[in-house]
């Protein structure tokens, strides 16, 4: 991942030779009043769009939440996980790491795409929409408000083969997961904080089968959620749709019950468990299960650092006319 690149020393160098300081075309200037004055209403449309979805299908804010890491994890937030596949490309969302990507995350970027068109047409990069949205929809389920800096652009590649590596899988461990979070600049504190994130969604069964079935069964998953799943999920080999809230106690709700939950036994994944039994990861999950404060403090300094991996300048990226593809349509 790239972060927003500084200038380097021979811009520097040769800025002091000429009257206004030159800055490479690569570089994404973020700031949260982007679009004050080329699209005016994009907080609002961003904002309706959001209240009438979620209101709808209250799943979003967690579908569109994790829409948002898969697609800042591989190749930054350049909205590159939103394009679709053609006959000349297999596209990241097409990665069996990312076939369990909700719709509605999907169709709220593309409603509220069509709505900024009409509004301000070839404005509004898909990327800041996806970023926008997200923070919208976090803090419609309770969870702590963030500032947003726009002005990323939307990518020029999707490749389904880089999917696998850069994305976390549910059964690693803390050590792989902390390589990818290190790879985009996040600490130990702040893989954890974001894995926090899973106190609201669904897991699809194919996902921890494996915790529930066999001889290999988890024996430190909670007896009783154990027997739940295990009825809930009995018919995962055929119907991979079957799922299982992450929070059982509050799944709708962004509050700290995740990291509770997995002082009980009640962590759905793999790599949502070993958080508990990791000395270096136990600490910072018993802080955010007595903290809220605390965690709601870490997860929104986290989420802004988030849309700032790998963003894409004027010279790096376009504003899509739609968002599941390229504005030339034969890449």
């Amino acid at each position: 991942m790239r972060l927003s690149r500084s200038l380097t020393p021979f811009v520097l160098l040769f800025s002091l030779f000429v009257v206004a300081p030159a800055v490479s075309a690569g570089v994404a200037i973020l700031r949260t009043d982007y679009y004050q004055k080329t699209c005016p209403d994009f907080n609002k449309i961003v904002r309706d769009a959001v209240i009438a979805k979620q209101g709808q299908q209250p799943t979003t804010a967690a579908g569109t939440l994790r829409l948002f890491f898969h697609d800042c994890f591989l190749e930054g937030c350049d909205a590159s996980v939103l394009i679709a596949t053609n006959s000349f490309n297999k596209a990241e969302r097409d990665d069996d790491l990312n076939d369990s990507l909700p719709g509605d995350a999907f169709d709220i970027v593309n409603r509220i795409k069509t709505a900024l068109e009409l509004s301000c047409p070839g404005v509004v990069s898909c990327a800041d929409i996806l970023a926008q949205a997200t923070r919208d929809l976090v803090t419609m389920v309770g969870g702590p408000y963030f500032d947003v800096k726009l002005g990323r652009k939307d990518g020029l590649e999707s490749k389904a083969h880089k999917v696998r590596g850069n994305v976390p899988m549910p059964n690693q461990t803390v050590h792989d997961i902390q390589g990818m979070f290190k790879k985009n600049g996040f600490s130990l504190r702040e893989m954890v904080v974001l894995s926090g994130a899973h106190t609201i969604g669904f897991s699809h069964c194919k996902e921890f089968s494996d915790r529930l079935y066999g001889s290999k069964a988890d024996p430190e998953i909670n007896p009783r959620f154990a027997t739940a799943l295990k009825e809930l999920c009995k018919n995962h080999t055929v119907d991979d749709t079957i799922a299982a809230f992450n929070d059982v106690m509050t799944p709708g709700k962004f509050d700290n019950m995740y990291f509770k939950n997995l002082k009980r036994g009640l962590g759905l994944l793999a790599s949502d468990h070993i958080l508990i039994k990791n000395n270096r990861t136990k600490p910072f999950v018993d802080l955010y299960a007595s903290d809220e404060k605390a965690f709601f403090e870490d997860f929104a300094r986290a989420m802004e650092k988030m849309g700032t991996v790998g963003v894409k300048g004027d010279g790096e990226g376009e504003v899509r006319r739609r968002c599941d593809h390229f504005n030339n349509l034969n890449v």
